[in-house]
């Protein structure tokens, strides 16, 4: 068993995501960046190196066996073992994680520049591991409010939370299903199209918003989503994480 000392993690709690567990150039001060003292390393084939960057989904159960309780933390000069925590890589990308005691990858973390050139360095002769795990998971089905990385390919971190904010909002529209309010939202975002607009049902008024939206990241985005969820407490909060308090 290879092991790395002395990590610096950064933990994105809940993400289903990898475009979500941020690299280094986007960590932030207000992170909650911690040392891990010691953490196994392994290297798997890249199939499975994507399920667990990209799911939630239940962990190899041998993968859990071979790394049990052989990471610690140090906090507060103390040492504290993890029950499953660990660093994976497929030779090109890398990733560390802890399930904080359950059997998927709750916490994921990338590293910092320095380290990721030494895990390379050590797994540069090493076979990847072939760890059998339930191959149904692999038809990952993404959604609005669990967007495919394509949508959100060259955003900054930033863009990136903003624009699930406004697929949040662009849901909760949906659900909604009101018909003169998504023609509403629809001439704001497109107003040369008014006159077709107002021709639209619902479901073909709100797809067609969608598909102007979907794709980049710009500062029509930015206003529009701004203005869709003035008014609304839990998504002007999260406009604010990422923006500071402008919506008025």
């Amino acid at each position: 068993m290879l092991y790395l000392h002395d990590v610096w993690v950064n933990w994105f709690e809940g993400e289903e995501n990898g475009y979500n567990v941020c690299h280094f150039h986007e960590w932030r001060k207000d992170d909650g960046v911690e040392l891990l003292d010691q953490v196994p390393l392994l290297k798997v084939d890249p199939v499975l190196f994507h399920y667990i960057e990209s799911d939630l989904a239940q962990l190899p159960q041998q993968m859990l066996d071979d790394i049990y309780q052989k990471a610690y933390i140090r906090k507060n000069h103390e040492r504290i073992q993890l029950e499953y925590c660990f660093i994976i890589s497929d030779g090109q990308e890398i990733l560390a994680v802890d399930t904080i005691g359950y059997n998927i990858p709750v916490r994921k973390s990338r590293l910092i520049p320095r380290q990721e050139q030494l895990v390379y360095e050590m797994l540069e002769n090493v076979e990847a591991v072939n760890y059998k795990f339930k191959q149904g998971h692999l038809a990952k089905e993404f959604h609005l409010l669990s967007p495919e990385p394509d949508l959100m390919t060259g955003l900054t971190r930033k863009e990136r939370q903003l624009k699930q904010l406004l697929f949040m909002a662009l849901d909760q529209l949906q659900s909604i299903g009101n018909e003169a309010e998504i023609r509403y939202w629809y001439t704001e975002w497109c107003p040369e199209n008014y006159s077709m607009i107002q021709t639209m049902g619902f479901e073909e008024a709100w797809r067609e918003l969608y598909e102007e939206i979907k794709l980049g990241w710009s500062k029509k985005h930015e206003g529009f989503c701004e203005n869709l969820i003035k008014g609304q407490p839990f998504f002007e909060k999260l406009w604010e994480m990422e923006h500071g308090p402008k919506v008025n």
